[in-house]
């Protein structure tokens, strides 16, 4: 059986959760990196928080990518 659409996770298949996981963390790196110039707060995070979040979010859109395409093959 596929694990994609399973529904160990509420109401929704593991690939919808892992979909919905990646647009937070892109958003999140994408608003550290814009906002930076209007919260003082976030100047001081360092470029190293960006990075890993944008890593962590490439690494979930991968895991994502691999779990929609296995319900083809």
């Amino acid at each position: 059986r596929n694990v994609a659409f399973c529904t160990i996770w509420g109401p929704f298949p593991v690939v919808v959760w892992v979909g919905l996981a990646t647009y937070v963390l892109l958003l999140l790196t994408g608003a550290l990196a814009g906002l930076k110039r209007q919260i003082k707060a976030l100047r001081r995070v360092p470029v190293a928080v960006h990075r890993g979040l944008a890593v962590a979010a490439l690494l979930l859109a991968t895991f994502h990518l691999v779990l929609g395409l296995s319900a083809y093959v």
